[in-house]
């Protein structure tokens, strides 16, 4: 049974958890404040809700810190990411505040505020998506650090992915990029790997005899590792650059070197290369969304596909998957013709 006192002019409360008593102050001079909380506190008893009186003091920077730790321990890549979202956007809002204060309006308030910061849904979901996952993280501790999970509202996002080469697009650009760059081109437009995978690729993974690339576990974005097979023009591609490097840069380990040192950023170069060649806009992630779509069209089976391009789930392989406007026709072609053909 909870009971009600006082030290000076405030009133405390004290109330029992399996048999461990707790004392709190209602930090009010009113006996009805201080009766509330009593109730409060014991109905959460009753219901298995009351985490502790420290649990009410978790702030956000604890919950931030800790889902930093996450990302050290597991060596993520976006590491750097994940800090960068928590000081420019995340703390500046909610720093300060306890996990408690933590509300669902409070966070569609951020939200607003994002949105008319300038912020897209997809940059603001990337932010809200690592608020939840601190909440998780506390909520899985032992003790609990929190004893609910908010409400967190995620924005709609327009993810459909547009961009992709036509091949005579592709030749165009090849014939406009930097010597050092066509090589990279041919390997991301054939393979359809991600360009950090691409620049990072060393001659130890290449295998001309056995016609292979391996990427290893931690050079993917993924951490899986897969296999790239090598036919026709990106094996040429790979037989040529290795002798040039073994002729100029013996020493060099990466496959595609600039002056024998790996390739920085090379996104000035690259759009200077699609004005000339007349394909402006185009991203080098492009060749990752044409790489999907031709090989579903070659009649390479999906999931075969989803090996090679290094695509983990099936919804974003989906996305990938671009229905071109000359797919469109020929669909509507071979509808023409079966509707002609058919028995009247």
């Amino acid at each position: 049974m909870g009971s009600l006192y006082r030290r000076g002019r405030i009133w405390w409360i004290k109330y029992y958890r399996n048999g461990k008593a707790f004392r709190e102050t209602s930090k009010s001079k009113k006996l009805s404040d201080a009766r509330r909380l009593l109730h409060k506190r014991e109905g959460d008893v009753t219901s298995g809700r009351f985490l502790g009186v420290n649990a009410e003091q978790v702030r956000f920077e604890e919950l931030a810190e800790d889902f930093l730790n996450e990302y050290r321990a597991n060596r993520r890549k976006s590491l750097i990411w994940a800090r960068r979202r928590i000081e420019r956007h995340l703390k500046p809002f909610f720093g300060g505040l306890r996990a408690v204060d933590i509300t669902t309006d409070r966070i569609r308030d951020y939200s607003v505020g994002r949105t008319n910061a300038g912020a897209s849904n997809a940059s603001i979901n990337r932010e809200l998506g690592a608020l939840k996952r601190m909440f998780n993280l506390a909520a899985e501790m032992t003790p609990p650090k929190v004893g609910r999970v908010p409400f967190i509202p995620m924005l709609k996002e327009n993810n459909v992915r547009k961009g992709f080469f036509e091949h005579a697009e592709y030749l165009a650009l090849q014939r406009e990029l930097p010597e050092y760059l066509k090589p990279v081109l041919t390997f991301g437009y054939c393979t359809g790997a991600r360009e950090g995978e691409i620049l990072g690729l060393k001659w130890h993974q290449v295998d001309l005899m056995n016609r292979t690339v391996s990427l290893e576990p931690g050079t993917t974005k993924n951490g899986q590792p897969r296999t790239i097979p090598l036919t026709g023009e990106l094996l040429e591609t790979l037989r040529e650059k290795q002798a040039t490097c073994n002729e100029n840069f013996p020493e060099c380990e990466y496959v595609f070197p600039r002056a024998g040192k790996r390739i920085g950023s090379f996104h000035v170069a690259w759009r200077s290369a699609c004005k000339r060649a007349g394909v402006t806009g185009k991203l080098f992630h492009d060749l990752r969304r044409t790489a999907v779509r031709n090989m579903v069209r070659a009649g390479v089976p999906e999931r075969v596909a989803m090996a090679i391009s290094g695509h983990k789930t099936r919804s974003v392989f989906d996305r990938y998957n671009i229905v071109a406007e000359r797919d469109l026709h020929e669909a509507a072609c071979r509808l023409e013709t079966y509707l002609v053909d058919s028995p009247r």
